[in-house]
């Protein structure tokens, strides 16, 4: 059961109004995801319901998710398999569900999807598999070594690094986020990890 009292637009004050807006008017509703971001009552699903109750700190974390996502110079597949092995430390139910479909939609396999879920490979994918062994470290641990750093390197590069660190951090805060606040999958769908 969440934790936080839904926020519906008829609730909102005015900054949590311009939240509202800037994250059902910006790149993430637009951008044809597949996933359904908002209840039928208008309630945002994710962490932006628990960012409306917080709206100037809700702000600064929406836009950097927005520059995170759409303005890396990580390749979507890239970006995904960091984000999924940062939801699958976390055991996030709905960062696993919601990007998974984006995972999807960015070209990733269903099997190279499987494989981060099980926390390997994925095999036959140099890039992913260095990738996802970069995160899995850093989120095992809070660090990495020289060895899983040249690796993940050779893939992204200097600018590559600095976005998967970011990145990695930013959505290790979501699945803190969507796991103490309890956001579900939506109804009828199969939460992706056994209790």
């Amino acid at each position: 059961m969440p934790r936080l009292p839904k926020m519906t637009p008829e609730k909102l004050a005015p900054a949590q109004a311009d939240l509202y807006e800037a994250i059902t008017g910006g790149v993430r509703f637009k951008s044809g995801p597949g996933i359904d971001m908002m209840e039928s009552d208008g309630t945002l699903r994710g962490p932006f319901n628990a960012w409306l109750h917080i709206p100037e700190t809700g702000q600064a974390a929406q836009q950097l998710g927005v520059k995170l996502r759409f303005e890396s110079s990580l390749s979507g597949p890239a970006r995904e398999t960091a984000i999924l092995t940062v939801a699958r430390h976390w055991r996030s139910q709905y960062e696993w569900w919601a990007h998974e479909q984006i995972a999807l939609k960015e070209g990733m396999t269903p099997e190279e999807i499987a494989a981060v879920k099980a926390g390997e490979g994925p095999d036959g994918n140099p890039e992913l598999a260095a990738i996802r062994a970069f995160v899995a470290e850093l989120m095992e641990t809070g660090d990495v070594t020289d060895q899983t750093y040249e690796t993940a390197h050779r893939h992204t590069g200097d600018k590559g690094m600095a976005d998967l660190v970011t990145l990695a951090g930013y959505y290790a805060m979501i699945s803190a986020n969507l796991n103490v606040f309890r956001v579900a999958v939506p109804d009828g769908e199969t939460p992706p990890f056994e209790d």
